[in-house]
Order: structure tokens, then sequence, then C-alpha cells
């Protein structure tokens, strides 16, 4: 039951990106500056992320815990978050919603086979079975039939 909540829930943060990125691709557009919904995105995700640590996020924190945190963890997720939303921003317009995240995804999937094969990200190592080799080729061949026409 709890493997089936999780996959649910990793479903509903998928649907959720999908419509950020519609929503923000149009602010982008508005503004003719996909990097100013970036920075939009930003600050309201700040605020709601502050207000759901106050509710429910800071009973568990410790002040110790910052102070281990490197240094470079506070900005690389940043940069390569804004890298990323702005691409999204920036093609969503030019190639369509489906075509762009399903191409994400493709990304998303070979990086995180790479990654997940050599710990990269100080992740869990995760072999590259012959099953994930094959569900990830079946994932690829989809994505080439969703951009084909």
């Amino acid at each position: 039951m709890k493997s089936i909540l999780l996959y649910l829930l990793a479903c509903i943060g998928g649907v959720f990106l999908a419509v950020q990125a519609g929503f923000n691709t149009q602010l982008g557009a508005i503004l003719k500056q996909p990097i100013l919904a970036v920075i939009a995105t930003s600050i309201a995700s700040t605020i709601f992320g502050v207000i759901v640590f106050l509710f429910i996020g800071k009973e568990t924190f410790q002040l110790q815990s910052v102070r281990n945190v490197p240094w470079y963890l506070w900005f690389t997720g940043g940069l390569f978050s804004m890298t990323g939303i702005s691409l999204y921003f920036y093609t969503i317009p030019k190639m369509g919603i489906s075509k762009m995240i399903a191409l994400g995804l493709c990304g998303q999937l070979i990086f995180s086979l790479i990654a997940g094969k050599f710990g990269w990200l100080n992740l869990p190592v995760e072999p590259l079975t012959s099953k994930r080799l094959i569900g990830a080729f079946a994932m690829i061949i989809g994505i080439i039939l969703i951009n084909s026409k």
C-alpha cells in the first residue's frame, strides 16, 4: 500500500510540474522573457515553501543541520533549476507542451539511469538490469511516437 501511495504522489508531482510549466510558459510569453517567469516562479515557490515550512516543518528543524550543509549545495540546485525551467519555458511555445515534457522526461530518464548506475550526486547505486534497460527503451520508443506526426 505504501508503494502505491508513493507512486501516486510521484505521478501527481509530475502533473503539477506540467501544469506549472504551462502557466509559467504563458507568463514568460506575455513578458517576452522566460527568465522573468523563472524569477516569478522562484519567488512564489519561496513564499509558499516558507508557509508550508512554518505549518509542518519547523518542529523537526534543527539549526545545527544548516552548518553541516556544504556551501555549493545552497546554489547548484538553483542553478540547474533556473536553467532547466528556462529551457522549458523557452521551448514549450515553440514545440508544444506534450513534446517538451516528453523530451524532458527522456533527458531525465537517460540521466537517471546513468547517475543511478554510478551513484552520482550521492544517490543510491542502482544496477542497470536488462529489465530496466528494456523499460527505458520502451519509454524512449513512446517518446518518439509522441513526437511523430
